[in-house]
């Protein structure tokens, strides 16, 4: 809904020695889409336009707009949006000024905002505000058919796993959705997940090979009428391999804000280990996990490891060994490495792919080193090389391979040529302050990771307690 407020004056000339002044309008510089829109998660039609509506924040909406993020042509710009947590339907209030072209024309608003919410948004409020009643049952009727995975768990807990969260209790179920079910439901949660999940695109919902996991909370409504709640979903991507076993791929999960750090997450990704062993697949990865994610998975597969028998033995050796070391003796990383039999125990057993048990391998020997302080400057040592291994390659080190920056009228900043020096030496090309740069960037991601076990050890340590 748009309002434009603006008066008219008369500009007569009395006096025919004034003259008009001629002068060039300023520009429009427009104003940032994240300056002049709101977007509010509401779940009943008295929460629309009350101020204790659950506000969305912070929330990158510039990327969704052309020309930098900003939006042109009008003045006194305020677009208020709300988007319903019962059927997903989404509805813009627009109010303005005025609007007029300022040399970059008018944004057409409408269908700028469209590219978000696509079909969701709704033209009316009062067609918005009707959908809580008419849709009210919309969650139930798509679980309806659904297969259960999980009832009534309390905190998000098992009797298989562990929580570390347990202070406020929730009765919840985790819901599976496979076929031509899938398309229609993620329809409308793609608004949430382009708004909420960092550099997420949409599934392909054509592929069958897409399964979407809800997890869904009964309530009673102010008339005590029992509603399903959404509270959160994963995507997840069923892959073939060669000869007859699948493999698991989480492609997107999100709690939605009203909900989160209350251990929802955290048991979402536990059903879904089960569902990985239950079924036998070859193991479950995910895709590209944010570092809170990451944090919530590796405290998951950490407790899991520390009672996992099969792995004990070598992880003494691995531990008595680091011990003995020598700190000023370089000696190669890799033998603080998990054997290939622990590897592919975790991975038969608890469906824990590879690069994330090295990961959680590295937090285990921390955690048998108790941590003390002589043994730390060798531990540190082993991570900078996994760490190194990851960002430079493994094979940095003594091959003469050089990467030189070489502008051309193409591209002035993104040319580049790779060579390897004879005999694997050193070219002169290469410059001591670039080396000296590379080393302080690593020892920074080294800290990084340093700081990410101590806080998942810490964590892990004090649930144990």
């Amino acid at each position: 809904m748009g309002t434009k407020h603006h008066s008219s004056s008369s500009d007569p000339i009395d006096d025919p020695k004034k003259r008009r002044r001629v002068g060039f309008a300023k520009p429009d510089a427009g104003i940032e889409a994240n300056e002049c829109i709101t977007i509010y998660l509401v779940s009943r039609k008295e929460d629309v336009d009350s101020p204790n509506s659950f506000c969305l924040e912070p929330v990158d909406l510039n990327h969704f707009f052309e020309d930098d993020g900003r939006i042109f042509g009008y003045q006194g710009l305020k677009i208020t949006i709300w988007v319903s947590l019962i059927s997903f339907h989404a509805y813009a209030d627009i109010s303005f000024e005025s609007s007029s072209d300022g040399g970059r024309g008018i944004t057409d608003l409408k269908s700028a905002l469209q590219n978000i919410f696509a079909e969701s948004l709704v033209d009316e409020k009062d067609a918005f505000l009707q959908t809580f009643s008419t849709e009210s049952h919309y969650v139930r009727s798509v679980v309806s058919n659904a297969e259960a995975l999980q009832h009534k768990v309390s905190n998000g807990c098992s009797s298989e796993s562990n929580c570390l969260s347990k202070s406020e209790p929730f009765d919840a179920e985790v819901f599976r959705i496979v076929g031509m079910p899938v398309g229609h439901l993620y329809s409308r949660l793609v608004p949430l997940v382009l708004l909420l999940v960092d550099g997420s695109n949409p599934i392909d919902i054509l592929d069958p090979r897409w399964e979407i996991y809800l997890l869904v909370q009964e309530r009673k409504d102010t008339q005590e009428e029992s509603l399903s709640r959404l509270l959160g979903f994963a995507a997840v991507y069923r892959f073939h391999r060669y000869p007859e076993s699948t493999r698991l791929r989480l492609g997107q999960i999100l709690v939605l804000p009203p909900y989160q750090h209350k251990g929802y997450g955290r048991f979402l990704l536990e059903v879904l280990n089960r569902v990985a062993i239950s079924e036998n697949v070859y193991d479950l990865t995910v895709e590209e996990p944010e570092d809170s994610l990451q944090h919530v998975r590796s405290c998951i597969d950490l407790e899991r490891l520390l009672v996992f028998d099969p792995i004990q033995h070598a992880l003494d050796l691995v531990v008595s060994r680091l011990k003995q070391e020598n700190p000023s003796k370089k000696s190669s990383p890799s033998k603080y490495g998990p054997p290939l039999s622990a590897v592919e125990d975790a991975r038969k057993t608890l469906k824990i792919n590879k690069k994330q048990f090295e990961q959680c391998w590295e937090i285990l020997i921390y955690l048998r080193l108790n941590p003390i302080d002589k043994y730390m400057e060798t531990y540190r040592t082993i991570v900078l090389h996994r760490v190194k291994a990851e960002v430079v390659g493994k094979d940095s080190e003594g091959n003469g391979k050089q990467v030189i920056d070489v502008p051309t009228e193409y591209d002035q900043e993104m040319s580049f040529v790779m060579f390897k020096s004879q005999n694997g030496e050193s070219s002169s090309i290469e410059r001591a302050d670039n080396q000296i740069n590379v080393e302080e960037q690593l020892q920074k991601l080294v800290d990084e990771r340093l700081n990410q076990i101590k806080s998942i050890a810490e964590k892990v340590s004090v649930h144990r307690q």
